[in-house]
């Protein structure tokens, strides 16, 4: 699209909407920068915007004059497609563009895509580590906390990016098209955003929208949706396992992780060659090596990028050990199924802080784990009634509430004695309390280390 002259709304003034922005600048379009936050500080957003953004800002209600003028919009992962102002510009053909669809537009060079519920972030990271020792230029964009925008136009005909996509950016692709793309695992979460599991879905799927037969798509074998959904895709598909051999693909055998061409197998890496724990990190490891193997890159190189690599911060995160108590950050465990991989991957009694926004999310399947594992609910936030009452109903009644993360820390540091963990999963999101995870994971590790040896 030709955007000289052309009336571009980008909405959300958040880190994505800005970078969007910035990528704007200098191609000649008429942009407005919109955010619903009446409040914005709009002097401070414009100095974030630098001194070539000549563009105007807009807050509050969108304005019908704005809305009858507009011509493209770009819309940021944290704003819901489906407000009015956007649906109704929507129905007049404007087109409704996500800041990655935006970026992908200006990119050039290979581009491989990661996707899934939980251990996206994990992934996205090793897969940049395996490319980054064999080719020249890698970018490594997207939720993992550096907008794809940001980088968009330094791409190459040679480079190569792994981006990670959350559903909030796959929900309106258009051309985005990566040449290998990944989809970890499906399970609920963002329902509240969604609000169906088909709907979300179909969010995820997105990714392989666009990939033609002779491209590849990762896809995690033990997913039951997955396998379901596969067969509506045209592309190669490269499955894992983490529980079952397979005829062609990479599985766990022991200790091992094998990867089978279809005619030999071989060993990638031994488990504990790495420094990554639990089952779900083996199928992140093993979704990152099919993008190496996908990539043509030699196992020599892909091994030494698996035993280099360390756990991603705020993803089971050792933090510290204090009176012989290991503490751990899992911040991101957002949802339940991220949290049940945390709570599997504890080797000793656990307390476990728990608790956070509501996301219309179920806790069932997270207490079913806490037998053997867990052995203290720390509870806050506004989903610890609804935690407490679902914990109790299934039987475990060792649960305590608290008011601050401060008080959850001191409180397990009183109560635990040495071979004990402590493990921050809140199997909740953290807005209302912070800012986002990784404030609330790095006030953990504050609070942590600041406890007498």
């Amino acid at each position: 699209m030709e955007l000289k002259d052309k009336k571009v709304v980008i909405i959300g003034a958040g880190k994505s909407g800005i970078s969007a922005a910035k990528l704007l600048i200098g191609e000649d379009a008429d942009i407005t920068v919109y955010d619903g936050n009446a409040q914005l500080d709009t002097a401070a957003l414009r100095e974030k915007l630098g001194e070539g953004f000549r563009g105007q800002i807009v807050t509050g209600d969108y304005p019908k004059e704005l809305e009858e003028k507009t011509e493209l919009v770009i819309i940021s992962p944290g704003v819901p497609s489906d407000l009015d102002f956007i649906e109704r510009m929507r129905n007049k053909g404007i087109p409704i563009w996500g800041e990655v669809e935006l970026a992908y537009r200006f990119a050039k060079g290979r581009l491989i895509a990661v996707t899934g519920t939980n251990g996206k972030t994990t992934t996205t990271a090793l897969t940049g580590e395996i490319m980054k020792l064999y080719f020249e230029k890698v970018f490594v964009v997207g939720n993992i906390g550096t907008p794809y925008t940001d980088f968009a136009k330094e791409m190459t005909d040679e480079s190569v990016t792994v981006a990670e996509m959350s559903s909030f950016q796959l929900e309106s692709i258009e051309e985005f098209h990566p040449c290998v793309s990944m989809i970890l695992n499906i399970t609920p979460d963002h329902l509240n955003r969604h609000h169906t599991m088909e709907a979300y879905t179909d969010a995820k799927f997105n990714i392989a929208r666009n990939q033609t037969p002779g491209e590849v798509c990762i896809l995690n074998y033990e997913d039951e949706r997955l396998r379901a959904e596969a067969e509506k895709l045209h592309t190669k598909i490269f499955w894992f396992s983490s529980t079952r051999v397979l005829r062609r693909g990479l599985y766990v055998s022991g200790d091992n992780i094998i990867y089978n061409d279809g005619m030999k197998e071989e060993i990638v890496i031994n488990v504990h060659e790495m420094n990554i724990i639990g089952k779900h990190n083996y199928e992140n490891a093993m979704a990152a090596v099919a993008a190496g193997i996908s990539m043509k890159i030699p196992m020599d190189l892909i091994r030494e990028a698996l035993r280099n690599f360390v756990a991603v911060e705020h993803r089971i995160e050792y933090t510290a050990t204090k009176h012989g108590v290991m503490y751990y950050n899992d911040s991101k465990g957002t949802n339940p199924d991220a949290s049940i991989q945390a709570v599997r991957a504890m080797t000793r009694p656990t307390l476990l802080i728990g608790g956070g926004y509501d996301k219309g999310s179920s806790y069932e399947e997270w207490i079913a784990e806490f037998p053997g594992k867990v052995k203290t609910l720390i509870l806050m936030g506004q989903t610890a009634d609804k935690i407490e009452q679902t914990a109790r109903r299934m039987g475990f009644e060792n649960i305590v509430r608290v008011n601050s993360m401060e008080e959850a820390v001191h409180y397990c540091y009183e109560h635990s004695v040495p071979g004990d963990a402590v493990l921050l999963s809140p199997c909740c999101a953290s807005w209302g309390m912070f800012k986002n995870y990784e404030e609330r994971g790095e006030i953990f590790k504050t609070l942590v280390r600041a406890l007498p040896e």
